[in-house]
């Protein structure tokens, strides 16, 4: 018997996921549990297997289309069975925009593919936010159905299409409304140029940063910091714990720093709601991880605050380690609340990291360097090497004021130079 398959929730905040790509054709055999897509969601590229034994008979969901959990992707079932009618061919079950279908419907009666009559919740949403007349838009998906991809597509086109807004009157009582800047012109290619389309995640980058950057009001602020503790502590413990199979780096040390000053100003470990400000209960600390040329990923330590500093370190390194060799689940790049970036690894000594939206911090870590500084001695003071480091605090300036920020850095600095806590 044909069985339907559905896109699967791939994490319990994950509501919708891309295909990224079918690893099987209709007419291929499927064997349970043998791969048979990838479905991009948020930077993650996760491979989905088939759930029996069989042949893929029916694919209902392209590559590049967004599709709601729960909706049907594919049929399975055995050579030469016959699919069930798909949603397009029967009147379909779920009707997540019936005024829009009908308007599409309405528009060219009798010579419509049935498919248009269907649409997924994603594109029902952009076109009701976009005053959109489906019939104007051509559908790339089976049977004429309008994908995500097509109804951005005409977006842009009638974006650009549109006529330039007259001159304003000089009389006008209202100033007019600054029209957003052109893309920059960029010159054709020349010998030797290569073009490469950008990789998914920095697709998903491009889109994160110039959201935080339209939305949060940035600002940074820097504080110093004496590591001696830290570095002492990491030297005496790194082989006990490299005996456990756990490598001991600085970021876990950070992480527990950020804990102690996220419970000292929840308004950190927190979200800005329009009006009104959420404040989060688990404190969940995301760790941006350099993929390279790819861009960069955050995934999230769940739960820091429960967690000590064996857990915090292993955590850190599985997080990064899957981070690199893309083996991330969709919920492990899920619910961060506050984020930290180790810039320091390659070297930097400062820098304004970019708040990843919706939360309203993100520390950075430079380089530990060993630098002359006066320390306090008895009641003397005197010149001394020490292993110093800059970290840098951006922070949403809708939501917390320069004061805060600052007192929330010196305790996390409190905590880095006093530390000596028991494992």
């Amino acid at each position: 018997m044909a069985v339907e398959f559905e896109m699967p929730r791939l994490g319990e905040s994950v509501v919708e996921g891309t295909i990224g790509k079918w690893l099987k054709q209709v007419g291929d055999p499927v064997q349970e549990f043998e791969p048979l897509l990838e479905v991009t969601t948020d930077k993650v590229d996760t491979e989905v297997p088939s759930p029996v034994t069989g042949m893929l008979l029916e694919i209902r969901a392209q590559e590049g289309e967004t599709v709601a959990v729960g909706t049907v992707i594919a049929v399975l079932g055995q050579a030469g069975e016959e699919p069930a009618p798909s949603p397009e061919a029967a009147a379909p079950q779920e009707e997540p925009a019936p005024a829009l279908a009908a308007k599409a419907d309405r528009a060219r009666p009798g010579q419509r593919p049935v498919g248009r009559s269907y649409l997924t919740p994603v594109v029902a949403r952009i076109a009701a936010e976009h005053d959109v007349d489906l019939a104007e838009v051509e559908g790339s998906g089976r049977q004429g159905r309008i994908t995500k991809k097509d109804i951005l597509r005409y977006l842009e086109q009638r974006q650009s299409a549109a006529p330039a807004p007259p001159e304003p009157h000089p009389a006008a009582a209202e100033p007019a409304v600054k029209a957003p800047l052109p893309r920059a012109a960029i010159p054709g290619l020349e010998a030797g140029d290569v073009e490469v389309p950008l990789s998914k995640i920095r697709q998903a980058t491009v889109r994160h940063m110039r959201q935080a950057k339209d939305t949060a009001a940035h600002v940074t602020t820097f504080f110093e910091v004496d590591l001696s503790q830290v570095v002492a502590f990491r030297a005496s413990h790194k082989a006990r714990f490299a005996a456990e199979g756990i490598r001991l780096t600085y970021t876990p040390f950070f992480v527990e720093a950020l804990v102690a000053g996220l419970k000292a100003y929840p308004v950190l470990n927190a979200v800005l709601d329009g009006d009104k400000m959420i404040y989060r209960r688990a404190i969940n600390i995301g760790l941006a991880v350099d993929l390279g040329e790819e861009g960069l990923i955050v995934p999230v330590i769940k739960n820091a605050d429960e967690k000590n500093l064996r857990g915090l370190a292993r955590a850190v390194v599985d997080l990064a380690e899957r981070g690199r060799t893309h083996t991330l689940a969709p919920d492990d790049v899920q619910g961060g609340t506050f984020s930290l970036t180790n810039h320091g690894v390659l070297g930097s000594l400062a820098g304004t990291p970019i708040i990843p939206m919706p939360q309203v911090g993100i520390m950075g870590v430079g380089a530990i360097q060993k630098r002359p500084v006066v320390v306090q001695v008895g009641e003397q003071e005197a010149l001394a090497i020490r292993p110093m480091a800059y970290l840098s605090l951006s922070f949403d300036h809708r939501a917390i004021d320069g004061a805060t920020a600052d007192r929330f850095m010196a305790t996390v600095v409190a905590y880095l130079e006093g530390y000596g806590c028991e494992t």
